[in-house]
């Protein structure tokens, strides 16, 4: 009888069986779904819950905010652009299906990821949606998320698998990209290439790294491809920092981690005096919307941004409903557009 003391409008003599009864299931789904529990479909959640206002029971506060149809979507800084653009395509798949999307981001100094798991579940979202957060970091511990499936808040992570949480993880295939990247550049005829990635702490960073390092040995023979590796800070600063590093090397191409250090880059290229695609080549990654009118228009690598939120809410959405999505990781293919940074390399020209 305990799960009927959360609200003083549930008199203690009311029975379980008595609520059962009328919402066609048994005690232990209503005991579940006024427990606020996962593992309960959508329609008898609703079942349940139409018999205690049929007779006359107010909700539980808990429940009745769980009903509310919020999703917590928690991302990081908003200074990149492809961090609105995900959060714009969980809000479209989100509003699509009848759920109402409120964002948290985490800032440098203020509010963390954990602070914003607690408000959200303070303000009684139903399931929350992590991108690019701390499951992304192999040196964050994972207790975190542990906690939060034994709290019975459904959860789906975007971009950074990590071994042992039991949630839904959606990423694009970032060892693809670089691939990708170095095969456009090889082609155009670049032998010295070098990669600007962010810390090597982070997933996305190391499966770049693994797919750079692999298409430098089998496209262009290096044989010591993580000599042309250099880890900064994600931005513009970090960009050309890295970038400074590579040109320093010889290399004539530059593969970018973000967009954002491949604008960096070009502004390095150019501080040098020389010229983008004309001297240098580079490549970014995840084409947020403006990328298509920077000067020159930047080759990049696609995310698949749309694809990827919808099928983190298809997902997130299923364990709300008391359904079961696969706990493992959704791949997505990226996509190389080609645009104005990325020219013909010192072997053509010669």
């Amino acid at each position: 009888m305990g799960a009927m003391t959360d609200n003083a409008s549930l008199p203690s003599t009311a029975r379980l069986a008595d609520i059962a009864a009328q919402a066609k299931v048994s005690e232990a789904t209503v005991s579940r779904v006024l427990n606020g529990k996962p593992g309960v479909a959508a329609a008898t959640r609703q079942a349940v819950l139409a018999a205690l206002d049929v007779m006359g029971y107010e909700r539980p506060t808990r429940l009745r905010q769980r009903t509310a149809a919020l999703i917590g979507l928690i991302i990081p800084e908003l200074d990149n652009p492809i961090f609105p653009a995900m959060a714009q395509a969980v809000e479209r798949a989100l509003t699509h299906h009848g759920y109402t999307p409120v964002l948290a981001t985490v800032s440098p100094g203020g509010a963390t990821e954990d602070d914003l798991v607690e408000l959200l579940i303070e303000h009684g979202v139903a399931g929350i949606v992590f991108a690019s957060g701390l499951h992304a970091d192999t040196t964050a511990s994972r207790d975190r998320y542990h906690r939060l499936s034994d709290r019975g808040v459904p959860f789906v992570l975007i971009n950074g698998f990590a071994e042992g949480i039991a949630a839904p993880f959606i990423s694009p295939d970032d060892a693809l990209a670089a691939r990708l990247s170095v095969n456009h550049l090889a082609d155009l005829g670049h032998e010295r290439i070098g990669l600007a990635v962010g810390p090597k702490r982070y997933v996305p960073v190391i499966r770049k790294i693994e797919g750079f390092t692999a298409a430098l040995r089998d496209t262009l023979g290096v044989e010591n491809p993580a000599d042309f590796v250099e880890y900064s800070l994600y931005g513009f600063e970090g960009g050309r920092a890295a970038a400074a590093k590579l040109l320093d090397k010889g290399c004539t191409g530059i593969v970018c981690a973000s967009d954002m250090m491949a604008l960096g880059a070009i502004a390095e290229v150019r501080a040098r005096g020389m010229a983008v695609p004309g001297d240098i080549s580079v490549v970014g990654y995840d084409d947020s919307p403006l990328i298509p009118y920077t000067d020159p228009p930047l080759t990049t690598v696609r995310q698949p941004v749309a694809a990827m939120g919808a099928a983190a809410v298809r997902a997130l959405l299923e364990e709300v409903g008391g359904g079961h999505a696969p706990h493992t990781e959704f791949v997505f293919a990226p996509e190389l557009v080609v645009r104005g940074s990325t020219g013909s390399g010192p072997r053509v020209r010669r």
